[in-house]
């Protein structure tokens, strides 16, 4: 595989600052942006980078190999697209670019509910390689029908989303119009008109929109319609009553994404998911809690061998990813990241942000003479 990359934006940071120039400011801070004061938004990244790792200089070493096996699959790299809702405001047609780049690199692609791509077409483009993160339905023929859709796509993960009982409290969002029921402002106007670059290509590829709910929308609705029927159609609580019976229907694995407690763990491997993601969320749902990386070092250390145990949340690079796994994670999301990407970089900018990743992880591992993803937590300093 190429992994080389415009050399112009080496690092995630270089990508995040030129999107931030090159995307009106609305839709920047909707992807950059955190809950409240933005107080996990920043734990989560900078308690993750308090984790150090040990080199051994003088072992015998044979080499580095990324490759890791999860659910039966084999991936090039331990890391993946984290499902981000309304891609397309970010980046036109980014759903579809990150999806494609993830088949070309041989790692899992998450598609979200509230994406702006649909089943059917990441099913289409992915070969059917690709996670679907469900937001469940309040019907649950609704919920059932989106299940059968993902299974019909050849989907091979599905993925619960249980950390949005409620919907965040996002300053930035609700100034720029972004809360439900959305509204467009003349700041939002003014800001489209100083990105030509980015109207231009919405303009082509078509206003953002809900695509995978789109079939069960009532059609031509106003902004305010549109809020009530997004706070109407989703149930956001997830207890057990909801998981079980989507547990009875999906055959193939199932994913809890949001877990950030031993009890929440617990009562995963009780029902019988095959995998959890430890998370909260990018720090968009709640300030008033870990980081985490926290709860991922508990949860591992404790659940190891019972459920494959996942993080995302924080993760900005391939040192944070070797961080994550060396905690205990035996796969990494990101989420951010990738968007910062193609925001910066359109069509590039998936193949772009994999290839840094994958680059910046394979370096790690060379300097620390670890030949096997799986042996990064022996390099874990107290571990030794």
């Amino acid at each position: 595989m190429d992994l080389s990359f415009n050399t112009n934006y080496p690092s995630i940071e270089d990508l995040r600052e030129r999107a931030r120039r090159r995307i009106p400011r609305f839709a920047f801070e909707y992807l950059d942006g955190g809950c409240n004061e933005d107080v996990n938004l920043y734990k989560n990244t900078a308690e993750l980078r308090e984790v150090e790792l040990l080199p051994y200089y003088l072992k015998q070493y044979s080499g580095a190999d990324l490759k890791t096996e999860l659910f039966g699959q084999v991936y090039d790299a331990p890391f993946g697209v984290a499902p981000v809702g309304l891609q397309g405001l970010m980046w036109p047609n980014a759903s579809e670019i990150l999806a494609k780049a993830a088949l070309r690199h041989n790692i899992p692609f998450v598609l979200s509910t509230v994406s702006t791509a649909s089943i059917e077409r990441i099913g289409e483009l992915t070969e059917g390689k690709f996670w679907f993160q469900l937001y469940h339905p309040a019907d649950n023929a609704l919920r059932d029908d989106m299940i059968d859709r993902a299974e019909a796509a050849g989907c091979q993960v599905l993925v619960l989303l249980c950390d949005v009982p409620t919907f965040g409290y996002r300053p930035r969002e609700i100034r720029n119009g972004l809360a439900m029921p959305p509204k467009m402002t003349l700041s939002n106007i003014l800001q489209i008109m100083g990105k030509p670059e980015w109207a231009i290509n919405t303009l082509i590829h078509g206003q953002p929109e809900f695509a995978t709910l789109k079939k069960y929308m009532p059609k031509d609705l106003n902004m305010k319609q549109l809020g009530l029927f997004m706070n109407q159609f989703f149930s956001k609580r997830m207890p057990e009553a909801k998981i079980a019976p989507i547990r009875d229907r999906w055959k193939g694995k199932i994913v809890l994404k949001g877990v950030a407690t031993e009890h929440d763990t617990e009562l995963a491997i009780k029902l019988g998911l095959d995998g959890i993601i430890v998370s909260n969320h990018g720090g968009r749902q709640l300030d008033a809690g870990q980081s985490s990386i926290k709860p991922l070092t508990t949860i591992a250390q404790k659940y190891a061998g019972q459920i494959k145990i996942m993080m995302d949340s924080g993760i900005r690079s391939g040192p944070d990813v070797a961080r994550a796994l060396a905690s205990g994670a035996e796969f990494a999301f990101l989420g951010r990241s990738f968007m910062y990407g193609v925001a910066a970089l359109g069509n590039a900018g998936g193949q772009h942000t994999i290839s840094i990743l994958k680059t910046q992880l394979q370096q790690v591992m060379d300097q620390w003479s670890c030949e096997r993803v799986g042996d990064l937590p022996k390099h874990l300093v107290g571990a030794e």
